[in-house]
């Protein structure tokens, strides 16, 4: 319990009426989780205004209310204060409320289209094996040293994202390791905490359903280093064209990795096999468990924030050689087939052909490969005849299916993917909607040899449809279906 004065510290107010000094007993944001003594905060959300729950917070006990729009009769016996950014201020106001436990322990956020995933999983399982104590914020899940806690987002929100942090402050952890999203920076999600570091991967086309505009999505991206205190470091990759945007207005210490320019890490990819990378990282040449090039990128963030957090480099270089990847991320699926499957959380035209192409280069010309690949509904439209171009392109046979079309027609997102579909790709293309079956057909396809992938879902163990979430593994069912069509 903490009195409204200590949790308003850093901010910005615009008026208060009522008392500060009363005691709040916790801060909630949505209306049905507030009890007597709560502090409610209106949050204008992308759906719902919190705004117009403010009244039936108040018949649930709360006692002080932030918002951005004073009422025009406030409520004489409930506190009312107010900012022009009730989103930024959730986010300081839990990081009061969880006495800021960000600045108890050495917090690293990645940013970027492609890769966050798989790096802050790298750096996490690194960090474990160097013995430390150590916290994981990720799109599959989040971790408290070995202890598991479903994720539900990429970022997620202020309050229980600061709960998290504190309670790995009470488990002892020296180090956290998070994936932040543009939406969360947008959304004043991370607002109020302090970063020891953040890393950019890369940017490419995504998520323009929200952001509108490619310049709106770097600007968001952007945020987290524009508010980076003298103390953190800022690594970006220089291969990126944006990586040196990123550093611009930045007051932290700036680093940069890459595989093409003479940058303070630099990787040279010596083998990239179905096996395994060889990297020469610095100058020392490492074998890893991780496949594609683009892994080059992850694996090379990840020692560049270990040895600027003053691990031992060798070591460090010895432990992620025995990292395997993060769940969903280019992981092969075995079942005793001649088949080569693979199921990848690609779903983004960037991440579609980096992988695609990777596929390629291993490639001895005789094996088909065989891409089963959706697009999602509500979701950035126009990338949709994008990735279908590309797996066309990159792929002997195609199989559009459905990959989470939430409220959307499937059949309409179906169209918009082939409207990327030449005359002369038309032939190598199937259209199955239903996913399992999709899978299936690619499988029944496939010969000795061939290689499947399976994109877009990745880790995900549901399939999204008008609002509901069936049960449904990319990795379970291609299994399955490798059994049943195995010699």
């Amino acid at each position: 319990m903490k009195t409204l004065k200590d949790i308003l510290y850093n901010v910005k107010l615009t008026s208060v009426s009522g008392n500060t000094g009363i005691e709040v007993v916790d801060v909630c944001f949505d209306s049905r989780k507030v009890q007597k003594g709560s502090l409610f905060v209106a949050v204008k959300g992308t759906q719902v205004d919190g705004h117009d729950y403010i009244e039936k917070a108040i018949k649930s006990g709360a006692v002080a209310v932030v918002c951005e729009e004073m009422p025009l009769l406030p409520d004489i016996h409930v506190t009312f204060v107010e900012t022009g950014d009730s989103a930024a201020a959730l986010g300081v106001i839990a990081s009061n409320f969880f006495d800021n436990p960000s600045k108890k322990i050495k917090l690293v956020g990645i940013t970027g289209t492609n890769g966050k995933t798989t790096t802050v999983t790298l750096l996490y399982s690194l960090f474990r094996s160097l013995g430390y104590n150590v916290g994981l914020l990720s799109t599959v899940q989040n971790k408290i040293n070995d202890e598991v806690i479903p994720s539900t987002h990429t970022t997620p929100d202020q309050i229980s994202l600061n709960a998290l942090l504190s309670e790995m402050v009470k488990q002892k952890c020296e180090y956290a390791f998070m994936e932040v999203s543009s939406h969360a920076i947008d959304q004043g999600r991370i607002a109020g905490l302090q970063y020891t570091g953040a890393v950019f991967m890369n940017i490419s086309h995504d998520h323009l359903d929200y952001h509108e505009t490619f310049d709106n999505y770097i600007k968001a991206k952007k945020k987290l280093f524009d508010g980076l205190p003298s103390s953190a470091f800022a690594l970006v990759n220089m291969d990126d064209k944006r990586g040196q945007v990123m550093l611009q207005n930045t007051r932290a210490r700036q680093l940069a990795f890459g595989l093409k320019f003479m940058t303070d890490y630099k990787a040279k990819i010596i083998t990239n096999s179905y096996q395994g990378l060889e990297l020469d990282i610095n100058g020392r040449s490492v074998w890893f468990r991780l496949i594609g090039a683009f892994n080059a990128y992850n694996l090379l963030a990840a020692y560049a924030v270990a040895d600027i957090l003053e691990q031992d480099v060798e070591e460090v270089l010895l432990m992620l050689s025995g990292i395997e990847t993060a769940p969903g991320r280019f992981e092969s699926v075995n079942a005793d087939s001649n088949v080569r499957a693979i199921v990848d959380y690609a779903h983004t035209p960037d991440a579609l052909e980096n992988v695609l192409q990777t596929i390629d280069s291993f490639r001895s010309g005789n094996e088909k490969v065989i891409t089963v690949v959706g697009c999602g509904g509500d979701r950035d439209k126009d990338k949709r005849p994008v990735m279908a171009s590309i797996a066309a392109k990159w792929s002997d046979k195609v199989i559009f299916t459905d990959d989470n079309p939430r409220t959307e027609n499937p059949d309409t997102i179906i169209k918009e993917m082939m409207g990327g579909i030449g005359p002369s790709m038309v032939k190598k293309t199937l259209i199955i909607r239903d996913r399992r079956e999709a899978i299936k057909t690619a499988c029944s396809l496939a010969n000795d040899e061939d290689i499947i992938l399976v994109a877009g879902k990745g880790h995900e163990t549901y399939q999204e449809i008008n609002g509901v979430r069936h049960d449904f593994d990319d990795r379970a069912v291609l299994k399955e279906m490798l059994e049943l069509f195995k010699d």
